[in-house]
C-alpha cells in the first residue's frame, strides 16, 4: 500500500507563544510548559512564508531506518531499565528532539524527565502459624515495605489482638487480613483482589496450588519495582504467602524484611508550542526502554559464550515507535500548522510496570490532554496488509471513527485491535492515561499471534519491513493532523471502565 504524497502549506516562521498556566506539569523534575515565549525551535529564518511541504521530504525512509539501526544497535545492548545503555539511548533520543526543532520545558533540562524508582527485593521472611514454624521452601511475600513484623495475641476476653510494625506505613493503618485460599478456589484471581486493595494480607495457601505457588515464589523472589513520587495517592502494601494445610489461624508471627535500592529514571519530553489553542496537547509518545542482555544458555564462567550474551535489541519493541515520534515530530514542526501543543514523549520502564507513564500522569493536568497517540511496535506489516496500522480500545472513545474520516479521502484506515483476547489496551503506556479520561490508545501493526520475534533476540533491525513502516507513520501523520490543527476533539475515555492498576505487584 502506497500513501498519496500530500502537499501542506505552511508558515515555518512559528510565531513565539506563552503557554498557559493550565498547561503546567507540577514538580521540580516535571514539565513546566509555563513561561515558554520566545521559543527558537531551531527551524532558522524562513522568508517564504507558504512553503509546500510534502510528506515524502519530512518523513523519509533514510531518516526512520538511521533512527532504529542506533536503537536497536548492540552497542545499546538492549536498552534495559538502570543500565547506562538506556541514558544513552535517552541522549540520543534527545538529541533528536532538538535537531527536528522541538524544546524542552524549563523543568526538563536537555528534554529529561527525572523520577525516582525503588527496587525492593525481598531478603529474609519468617512465619509461625499456630506455634508452627513454615519452613522456607513454602514461604513467598511480595512488599513494598522494606522491614514488617506481624503478630497477635489475646486480651482479656480472649479476643485476637493484632500487632503490626513497618519500618515505613504506606498502608493507611490497615490491620492484617488473613486469608484462606483453599484447594477449589481460583489462586491467580484471589490474590489479584488483594493486589487491587492494597494493605496487608497473610494468606493461607492449600497445597493443591504447589505449582502455582512456584511460579509466584520465583516471581516475588525478583523484587519489585515502585514508584516514588510524592503526587500519587497509590498505597503499597504486603502479600505473604505460606503453602500449608493448616485451615485456621489463632496466633501467628511474621517477620520480614526487603533489600531497597533507589535508582533514577528519565523519560525523554519535547514540545511543539501550539497558537490558537497552545493550552491543548496532542500527546504522541512511545516507550524506549526494552529487555537489555540475558546470558547465552550455552555459557560457562570461562567460555565465550559468556562474554557474548544474547542482547534483546527491541528494534519493533520499540524503537519503531520511538522512530515514529521522532519523525512525526520533524514533519509537524515543518509544516508548523499546529493550532495545539504538540508533545512527544518517550517513556522508559514502560517493560517493568510503566512507572515513566504514571510520573508522567502525576506531573501534567490530565484534562489539557485532547488524545493520547501511543505507538507500540510499527515495523512489521499488520494482518490487513503491509502499510496498515490498528489501534487498542477504538470503542472506548470516537478518536478511531475521527481519524478515519481524515483517511477517507486518501482511501485508507485506522483498523479496530483485532486480538480483543490479549487485552492490549492495558498492555502499554496508554492505559496510564486512559485511566485518567484521556482519549489514549496505541497503535501499532504487530501480528502477535504469529510473531516469533516478540520479546527474542531476533527482534533486530534485520527482522523489520522498514517501508511499510513508513507508510504506517505517513499514515498517522495524515491521520492526526486534525488533531493537530485542532479542527477535531474526541470523546474522553471514562475512567470507571478502565481497570487499575495493582496496588502492590
Amino acid at each position: 500500500m502506497t500513501i498519496k504524497t500530500t502537499k501542506i502549506m505552511t508558515n515555518k516562521r512559528l510565531k513565539p507563544v506563552a503557554l498557559a498556566t493550565s498547561l503546567t506539569l507540577m514538580s521540580l523534575a516535571s514539565l513546566s510548559l509555563t513561561g515558554c515565549s520566545n521559543i527558537n525551535l531551531g527551524l532558522g529564518e524562513q522568508t517564504n512564508k507558504n512553503v509546500p511541504v510534502t510528506l515524502d521530504e519530512t518523513i523519509t525512509l533514510e531518516n526512520i531506518t538511521e533512527d532504529v539501526r542506533y536503537l536497536a544497535s548492540d552497542e545499546l545492548k538492549g536498552r534495559n531499565n538502570f543500565t547506562l545503555n538506556i541514558r544513552q539511548a535517552a541522549d540520543f533520543i534527545a538529541k533528536r528532539f532538538n535537531e527536528v526543532g522541538l524544546t524542552p520545558a524549563p523543568s526538563a533540562p536537555n528534554f529529561k524527565q527525572q523520577y525516582l524508582v525503588q527496587k525492593i527485593t525481598p531478603d529474609t521472611l519468617i512465619v509461625e502459624i499456630n506455634g508452627q514454624a513454615i519452613a522456607s521452601e513454602y514461604l513467598s511475600m511480595a512488599t513494598t515495605v522494606a522491614d514488617f513484623q506481624w503478630s497477635n495475641s489475646t486480651d482479656k476476653n480472649n479476643q485476637s489482638v493484632t500487632k503490626q510494625t513497618l519500618t515505613k506505613q504506606p498502608t493507611n493503618n490497615h490491620p492484617v487480613n488473613i486469608v484462606m485460599i483453599g484447594e477449589d478456589n481460583n489462586m491467580r484471581k484471589s490474590l489479584r483482589e488483594l493486589n487491587n486493595l492494597g494493605g496487608q494480607h497473610l494468606v493461607l495457601l492449600h497445597p493443591k496450588h504447589e505449582e502455582s505457588f512456584k511460579r509466584y515464589q520465583n516471581y516475588f523472589a525478583q523484587g519489585l519495582t515502585k514508584l516514588v513520587d510524592k503526587n500519587t495517592t497509590e498505597q503499597g502494601g504486603i502479600i505473604v504467602i505460606a503453602l500449608t494445610d493448616m485451615s485456621k489461624v489463632k496466633q501467628f508471627n511474621v517477620k520480614g524484611n526487603a533489600k531497597v535500592t533507589d535508582t533514577t529514571l528519565s523519560n525523554v519530553v519535547g514540545i511543539l508550542p501550539g497558537k490558537s489553542k497552545a493550552n491543548e496537547i496532542v500527546l504522541y509518545s512511545a516507550h524506549y526502554d526494552h529487555l537489555g542482555v540475558k546470558p547465552s544458555i550455552d555459557a560457562t564462567p570461562n567460555s565465550k559464550a559468556s562474554q557474548s550474551s544474547k542482547i534483546f535489541n527491541g528494534a519493533d519493541d520499540d524503537a519503531s515507535g520511538v522512530s515514529a515520534i521522532i519523525n512525526l515530530a520533524n514533519h509537524f514542526a515543518k509544516t508548523g500548522n499546529n493550532e495545539r501543543t504538540l508533545m512527544f514523549t518517550a517513556f522508559s520502564a514502560e517493560e517493568i510496570g510503566g512507572f515513566g507513564s504514571r510520573y508522567f500522569s502525576t506531573h501534567v493536568e490530565p484534562t489539557t490532554i485532547t488524545a493520547m497517540i501511543n505507538i507500540e511496535m510499527i515495523g512489521k506489516p499488520a494482518v490487513f496488509g503491509e502499510g496498515t496500522v490498528w489501534m487498542t480500545g477504538m470503542d472506548r472513545s470516537t478518536l478511531g471513527e475521527q481519524l478515519n474520516q481524515a483517511l477517507a479521502p486518501q482511501n485508507l484506515k485506522v483498523y479496530a485491535d483485532p486480538y480483543p483476547k490479549q487485552n492490549l489496551f492495558y498492555r502499554s503506556d496508554n492505559a496510564t492515561l486512559a485511566r485518567l479520561g484521556v482519549p489514549a490508545h496505541s497503535f501499532s501493526s504487530t501480528q502477535l499471534d504469529k510473531d516469533q520475534h516478540y520479546h527474542q533476540v531476533t527482534d533486530d533491525i534485520n527482522s523489520l519491513n522498514l517501508p511499510s513502516m513508513l507508510q504506517v507513520i505517513k499514515m498517522l501523520a495524515i491521520a492526526t493532523s486534525p488533531l493537530v490543527d485542532g479542527s477535531i476533539t474526541p470523546s474522553r475515555i471514562d475512567p470507571n471502565k478502565v481497570k487499575r492498576n495493582g496496588l502492590i505487584y
